[in-house]
């Protein structure tokens, strides 16, 4: 934990980054991460998710995760989503 809603993250491909988490905790499963700052801390890695959840059901796609500590589009990322879009 850095500050707020700030968290280091590090990546399966060795990227580490300090990530805001404030604009991706949008929601009701969120509202309490947000209020209960205790509860937002007490954030863990679930190694079968392959990604940061809570204790109140929610948690975050790491693609979101990726994609925010990037600065890439989830078409940029996976480039096969593109395909056939061309298509007629």
């Amino acid at each position: 934990m850095v500050k707020d809603f700030e968290v280091e993250i590090a990546f399966t491909d060795g990227r580490t980054e300090i990530l805001d988490l404030a604009p991706l905790l949008a929601g009701p499963v969120f509202d309490p991460l947000r209020t209960d700052r205790s509860l937002f801390q007490a954030l863990r890695v679930d190694d079968e998710l392959g990604t940061i959840v809570w204790s109140n059901g929610a948690d975050l796609c790491p693609d979101v995760l990726y994609m925010q500590a990037t600065g890439k589009t989830l078409q940029e990322l996976f480039p096969a989503f593109n395909q056939g879009e061309d298509a007629t």
